[in-house]
């Protein structure tokens, strides 16, 4: 089982700076790979949200994922197969976990002409909104078999007190 590192960010309601460049950068990949689709189709209106989820699929995956929440922590389990733990990036905020890693391939210094290849590069974006504030500074990750795990303790609560 192999550690994953896990950038915390304590605010709640934002993301790290960096994460949104990100975020903006897929969003115009996915844009002009939209408008290269729907010129490809000759300008014809009527397929744009078609050419949308086309260009998303074809930009960035979003990996199987499941969610489970217990009374103290959620677990979250991400299908990555390929990946290594070093590749990965996984983001904690108080209200989100968000995952992110990409991969390249390449037939340098292989001996031999390659005749067939489905391999590629792939990149991987997963956000997952949680239904309560978890403990960022307590988020723990491991990818063993492909499988990311995540456990995110719960925030605990905040009582008020009432003066007597």
């Amino acid at each position: 089982m192999a550690s994953v590192t896990i950038q915390k960010h304590r605010e709640a309601g934002t993301l790290p700076e960096t994460l949104w460049q990100e975020i903006n950068a897929i969003t115009g990949e996915i844009r002009n790979r939209a408008y290269s689709l729907f010129e490809q189709r000759g300008g014809v209106l009527g397929c744009d949200l078609d050419d949308w989820l086309q260009a998303e699929r074809e930009v960035v995956s979003a990996p199987a994922s499941e969610l489970i929440e217990s009374k103290d922590d959620f677990r979250a389990s991400i299908a990555l197969p390929g990946f290594d733990a070093k590749e990965l990036q996984v983001t904690a905020t108080p209200n989100e976990l968000v995952v992110r890693a990409e991969s390249s391939h390449q037939h340098e210094g292989k001996e031999g002409d390659v005749r067939f290849c489905e391999f590629s590069g792939k990149k991987v974006f997963r956000r997952l909104d949680l239904p309560a504030e978890i403990d960022v500074d307590k988020v723990t990750a491991s990818l063993e078999k492909g499988i990311l795990e995540v456990t995110a303790p719960k925030a605990a609560a905040k009582r008020l007190q009432v003066a007597a």
